[in-house]
């Protein structure tokens, strides 16, 4: 046993180096968002923006702790620590990502929108998809959608995000265009909400949709939801032409249900039925949460012929009721043609490191120490090992008769949390066929940089089996650790999501008694 949880190496510091060229600097500088938004240059060392006093009560409002981790998180790709800074000084406004890929060419952006995406330089993502097979998708969503043109020109096949974390931090301060540092963000916004009712009359993206919507007599959550149905659905149209390239393999965007139903097995699945049926969209990925409530959800979802994209999985046990329910859905259907109903379904991979890691130094042996880092990508990779045997077989094959296609798995929360590790860790050693990787801006950044595209999905899978067993002799109950991270999941969305309603609201009482004055 030690020889073959030996093999798998520990992940080691990824080595650091210089800023990127000045000329990138200066283009994403110059392309920072209007000082009406928060804008921190870290390159230049100063803030740019006249609501700093904001962002310095919110130092004393967060824990230093957190705080800090929002920051390792941004910056934790050594390699190319200067375009991360040039992330962390970026807004909500436009995707990060885009900035530094269009940033280093002044014609990229301009040739992205002119046309539909192509490609304007070959990149590691091309190579991704062509050599192994693997879908790069982007972690983010941006307004102006055609923000992400440079994006799917450098090879992005895909979309997914989490509208309320992303419109919490886009409305209270702009401070994490990544969306997993912004789950953080979402994280101390109630400690500081008095501090972030001048942040949010600052920002303007949405205002004129927002107060048109507001002054029509609409409430706070049914704002929101307009505001993310305009947005998914331009997504939506930018992704199609991907979406009709590969019969709906991909080019989808992704839209989550309120993050209050992820207790409730029929709401979620009310919910999805209007979402899909006001998005309107074919390559619309509806977001259900694989709570225990909601795994009877995909099931009735999937029947009713609406694809779905499973969300918040951290354990093999939770994943194989996943894909029982999106089986049982396909038979229940009844469709003679099941080619349009598709699935993803979400492994969580560096949140189970964040956590065992934990427990291991808890635990303080040698042995114990030995395995940090390791476990979430041997879990992954036995996940990918039922995968395979799960979609095989007799029963299966009578449904591929029917058109029925693979529900695959995409690796989610790819960025690396703890910056002692290498800024790919999550992606690199996760590369295979019919599989998707979908990327915040620090690991998609990472990736083009100095990714390996190479298959290892399959690969060392007994040094992986060996890692999930002397974890187990340690104590670590797989299934325990799956549950605290849902749960912890599904409390952080909510929160976003309640807190965001609730500035809402306040900025639209605000917009009403001006307008009555």
């Amino acid at each position: 046993m030690t020889g073959a949880v030996s093999k798998l190496a520990a992940p080691r510091p990824a080595a650091a180096a210089p800023l990127p060229p000045a000329s990138v600097r200066s283009a994403f500088l110059a392309s920072a968002p209007s000082p009406r938004r928060f804008s921190v240059s870290i390159a230049a060392g100063r803030a740019r923006s006249p609501i700093i006093s904001i962002v310095i009560a919110l130092l004393f409002e967060c824990s230093i702790a957190r705080l800090g981790e929002v920051w390792l998180r941004c910056v934790a790709s050594r390699r190319i620590r200067g375009q991360n800074d040039a992330v962390c000084a970026g807004g909500m406004d436009a995707c990060a990502a885009v900035r530094l890929i269009s940033g280093s060419s002044g014609s990229a952006m301009a040739s992205a929108k002119e046309g539909n995406g192509a490609p304007t330089k070959r990149t590691t993502l091309h190579d991704l998809y062509d050599l192994q097979g693997q879908s790069p998708w982007y972690d983010n969503l941006c307004r102006p959608v055609t923000d992400l043109l440079p994006l799917i020109g450098s090879g992005v096949r895909g979309v997914t995000s989490n509208p309320s974390v992303r419109y919490t931090t886009y409305f209270f301060c702009s401070l994490a265009p990544c969306s997993e540092s912004a789950i953080l963000i979402a994280d101390c916004v109630p400690m500081a909400m008095q501090i972030f009712q001048k942040a949010i009359s600052t920002s303007n993206a949405y205002d004129d949709q927002f107060k048109q919507l507001i002054l029509a007599g609409k409430d706070a959550e049914s704002a929101y939801w307009e505001l993310v149905i305009k947005d998914i659905q331009d997504a939506c149209k930018l992704f199609e032409p991907i979406y009709d390239q590969t019969d709906g393999a991909d080019g989808y965007v992704s839209v989550e249900v309120s993050p209050r139903l992820a207790n409730d097995t029929q709401g979620t699945v009310e919910a999805a039925k209007w979402l899909h049926k006001v998005v309107d969209r074919p390559n619309v990925y509806i977001k259900i949460p694989a709570t225990a409530e909601c795994v009877p959800s995909i099931k009735e979802v999937i029947a009713n012929g609406i694809s779905v994209n499973v969300t918040l999985i951290f354990s093999i046990a939770r994943y194989e009721a996943v894909i029982d329910a999106y089986i049982d859905g396909l038979e229940a259907s009844g469709l003679s043609d099941l080619s349009r109903v598709t699935s993803v379904a979400s492994f969580f991979v560096s949140r189970v490191d964040t956590l065992i890691d934990k427990m291991l130094e808890k635990i303080g042996t040698p042995e114990a120490l030995a395995l940090r880092g390791k476990a979430a990508v041997a879990q992954a990779k036995l996940a990918n090992q039922l995968y395979q045997k799960k979609f095989s077989g007799p029963r299966w094959e009578a449904l591929v008769k029917k058109g029925a296609k693979k529900q695959r798995l995409l690796w989610a929360s790819t960025s690396v949390k703890n910056p002692a590790y290498p800024d790919t860790l999550y992606v690199d050693p996760l590369i295979g066929p019919d599989t998707v990787s979908t990327m915040p801006d620090q690991a998609l950044l990472a990736f083009i940089d100095h990714g390996t595209v190479s298959r290892t999905i399959d690969a060392n899978v007994s040094d992986a089996e060996g890692v999930y067993s002397a974890l187990e002799k340690l104590g670590i109950d797989w299934d325990e650790v799956g549950k605290q991270l849902e749960l912890e999941g599904v409390d952080s969305f909510k929160k976003a999501f309640d807190s965001l309603l609730g500035s809402l609201e306040e900025k639209g009482n605000s917009l009403k008694k001006t307008v009555s004055l």
